[in-house]
């Protein structure tokens, strides 16, 4: 009789030794999450969240983020969003968020058509948000005619890479809760924010007024995992007993449970989390100062950088042909095609040879752009 729990191993479908600039999601798992799934693969355990692992959790988050938290695993950064926001709206209400937001421009429409939630986006050059920029859209509150502003969302760190303060935070919590509003931070790379900080989770969070977590593992080293994190459960419409129901509705309820809070727990019941995004943060920083050297040197004609580096990613302007150029090996994305924008991001897995190797084909490509178009 065969053994159904015997296997060969498999062969990879791609080079395990390729590396890209293009998303922290290109990376794999890292080996200590991959072995905290397998640890958590054996016998049973009951479904849906009843299991040991993510009673686990609990205690796990409550540590980081404040003894009332209460945490609810999802699959993915959009179901997070689209779960936490629904929680905290009635059907009426709006949320407040900067232009870039990743709810505003990268979730198909999730949460409009999922969830039926009004955004009221605000330009944000640098990606935070301020209390005057809250106040853009922050009114007509009892005008029938008007969808109700009561969420404010943050990203942390933002999608431009830059990260909000703890002072920053506070300032818009307090300015959004005198307007009966509530405050939600959509997480996805909240470790690389605490890694620039060099802060816990709590302090620009729970101790700074933030009602409700988006909180990220896929892009720090887990296989598929993030999590609601709700820290005052009076955000919530019906309070935290309406939240199964919620999840389950947006199709976030995993029913094997345990392997989603497996990951999470390798990430956060000890340090990986905070080693994974630090590890990413000074690649970010290796990449930045070697085109700012080469800059410094006249040795990077034409290039710009846009963004401050705060986090795991670096924002540039190339001349024109220079990204494709590049793309010829390495895969990225660009953020403003038409302003010739681009974004390099770096991961728990980029090594210092792979930034250096990259940061010698930009600089490459951009002196033979320059020496093809020199008079």
């Amino acid at each position: 009789m065969t053994d159904p729990l015997r296997t060969s191993p498999p062969t990879p479908l791609h080079d395990p030794t390729s590396t890209a600039f293009a998303s922290d999601n290109y990376a794999g798992i890292h080996p200590e999450v991959l072995a905290a799934v397998a640890a958590a693969n054996g016998g049973h355990q009951v479904s849906y969240g009843e299991d040991v692992y993510t009673a686990r959790l609990q205690e796990v988050m409550a540590a980081h983020l404040g003894a009332g938290a209460t945490t609810w695993p999802v699959f993915n950064g959009t179901g997070a969003n689209v779960v936490a926001l629904q929680a905290m709206l009635p059907r009426w209400g709006a949320v407040v968020c900067a232009d870039g937001a990743h709810i505003n421009v990268d979730e198909g429409g999730a949460p409009e058509r999922m969830g039926l939630i009004k955004l009221l986006p605000v330009p944000a050059p640098d990606g935070k948000l301020t209390p005057e920029l809250v106040d853009r859209e922050a009114w007509g509150w009892g005008f029938e005619h008007r969808a109700q502003p009561l969420v404010v969302l943050i990203t942390q760190t933002t999608e431009l890479g830059t990260c909000y303060t703890p002072e920053e935070i506070a300032a818009l919590t307090e300015h959004a809760h005198e307007r009966g509003m509530r405050v939600h931070l959509d997480g996805a790379r909240i470790a690389n924010a605490a890694a620039h900080l060099g802060l816990p989770l709590a302090a620009f969070t729970s101790e700074v007024g933030v009602d409700v977590v988006s909180l990220g593992g896929t892009k720090n080293g887990a296989m598929g995992a993030e999590a609601v994190v709700v820290l005052d459960p009076g955000t919530i419409l019906g309070g935290n007993e309406a939240m199964p129901y919620l999840r389950k509705l947006s199709m976030q309820l995993a029913s094997k449970m345990r392997f989603i809070s497996a990951q999470l727990l390798a990430l956060y019941d000890g340090d990986l989390w905070l080693r994974n995004a630090t590890h990413a943060n000074a690649m970010a920083a290796r990449l930045r100062t070697h085109l700012e050297l080469a800059q410094t040197n006249g040795t990077a004609p034409g290039l710009e950088l846009t963004q401050p580096t705060e986090s795991n990613s670096v924002f540039a302007r190339l001349p024109g042909g220079v990204a494709d150029r590049v793309r010829e090996e390495f895969r990225f994305y660009d953020w403003d095609a038409a302003r010739g924008e681009v974004r390099w991001m770096c991961s728990f897995d980029t090594t210092p040879e792979d930034v250096d190797a990259f940061a010698d084909a930009v600089l490459t490509a951009l002196a033979e752009q320059a020496g093809r178009y020199s008079p």
